[in-house]
């Protein structure tokens, strides 16, 4: 799933945070009222954790999360850093931000830098809005190294999830894969030929259509999986991604002595802090632009607006969904959905929430990965899920810390020293501590925090 940053800001990633323990939601165990959403992390709060990633089916009821931005077909160009802001500054309001942040992406020659510096867990950008089916491209160059992972993934908030992932020590290839709920299933991963990841540019797309979905490089389609193909005997559904997914950009390390054996050999090995393939301090990935264009829901859908998407019971799936016209923004990060103007500052105040009241409890969680409890931890549930985190991740976090966008330095060329090809045999060994690539980053980032 689940993710910091240009130099001059990169020192303030490697402020460690104190980890303060707080509730965790999972199957049978939702969200209590005082901190009643459910973050991608397996965390409870409020706040940023009732905004993008928030989980309805743990939270303290559906309500909690807040109606996630519908679609929009748009060609997002990723030439500098307007449009991202970090996650301890949104409050949910999508015509104010394309992307999230958490750490500091870096603005560089016409494209955006995803960064990775030591006592840091890499950058994550994840978009304001969702996707529920509709073809996603990325144009994009990889990071490259043993232990690093680049990853482009649709993550939806109940852990569907569709990846493209590159594995720093095999520049050859990209690895795509797919989850439904979190569910682990080893067979879901193929590998993809695409060459020189880290210095050619390529576009990957996912086309993902309620029927069926194909992952391209380049214009040339590589994979189609039928949802046909995916029914499952023992619970009787499809294991297919059926419902609204953000898009997640991430470049985290899985090569961690703290991970797993089997997380450190699919990645390659651990990570080496004094890599030629880093410069300025740090590895990085490349992104220059996202296009999104948004198809129609499912047919038989629940149509009661155009603005949005909310879970209206508990199974997950496609049919749980309805479109509304709801669509809120948080008065401040001790809101929630059920209560979204909770804070909120009257008129001519100034935009500063820090006289807003607070909640009873004063210990509540407001931003997963800022304020210790939810920085990217251990998850409370056995729904994987990225970043990449997953999150996803695909997804990946800062390490406890998330800043404001920066600039990055004016030149500088990936290293070229290595053979990624002679070591892409290490990829071999598949996760056999994780399942989705939320659910490595899940496992990584709880070990980081302790």
């Amino acid at each position: 799933m689940r993710c910091a940053f240009g130099y001059a800001a990169i020192t303030a990633l490697s402020a460690s945070v104190a980890y303060a323990a707080g509730p965790t939601c999972g199957p049978n165990s939702p969200c209590p009222e005082s901190a009643p959403c459910c973050s991608q992390y397996g965390q409870c709060g409020v706040g940023a954790y009732c905004l993008g990633g928030c989980d309805p089916l743990f939270s303290h009821s559906l309500d909690s999360c807040v109606p996630a931005p519908a679609c929009s077909s748009q060609d997002y160009k990723l030439t500098g850093l307007d449009g991202i802001v970090a996650d301890t500054d949104y409050l949910g309001d999508p015509s104010t931000a394309n992307w999230v942040s958490s750490g500091q992406p870096v603005a560089y020659d016409n494209s955006v830098l995803l960064t990775m510096a030591p006592s840091t867990v890499g950058t994550l950008l994840t978009s304001t809005k969702y996707v529920w089916y509709g073809k996603v491209c990325a144009t994009l160059t990889t990071s490259q190294g043993a232990g690093v992972v680049t990853a482009f993934i649709l993550m939806s908030d109940v852990k569907d999830e569709i990846d493209f992932e590159f594995i720093g020590v095999d520049t050859e290839h990209t690895q795509s894969n797919f989850y439904w709920q979190g569910v682990d299933d080893y067979n879901n991963e193929l590998n993809l030929s695409a060459s020189s990841t880290q210095s050619q540019v390529h576009t990957y797309c996912f086309d993902w259509q309620p029927d069926t979905l194909t992952w391209s490089v380049d214009g040339n389609n590589m994979r189609t999986l039928n949802k046909a193909d995916t029914w499952n005997t023992t619970d009787n559904v499809f294991h297919y991604p059926q419902t609204p997914a953000r898009i997640e950009l991430s470049l985290w390390p899985a090569g961690l002595s703290s991970n797993g054996q089997g997380t450190v050999d699919w990645s390659g090995g651990l990570v080496n802090w004094n890599s030629p393939y880093m410069k300025n301090g740090y590895y990085y990935a490349m992104f220059s632009d996202v296009n999104v264009q948004c198809y129609d829901p499912p047919s038989g859908y629940n149509n009661s607006g155009t603005k949005s998407y909310v879970y209206t019971n508990n199974n997950g799936l496609n049919t749980s969904v309805s479109t509304t016209n709801e669509l809120d923004i948080l008065g401040s990060f001790y809101a929630t959905g059920e209560n979204p103007s909770f804070g909120a500052q009257p008129s001519g105040s100034g935009s500063s929430t820090a006289s807003a009241p607070t909640p009873s409890n004063s210990n509540v969680q407001t931003v997963p990965g800022s304020d210790g409890a939810g920085s990217r931890g251990a998850s409370g549930g056995s729904q994987g899920g990225s970043s990449g985190g997953s999150n996803s991740g695909s997804g990946s976090g800062s390490s406890g810390t998330s800043s404001a966008p920066g600039s990055g330095s004016t030149s500088f060329s990936q290293g070229t020293g290595g053979s990624s090809t002679s070591e892409a045999n290490i990829v071999k060994t598949w996760r056999t501590e994780g399942g989705s690539a939320f659910a490595v980053v899940i496992a990584m980032l709880g070990l980081l925090l302790l």
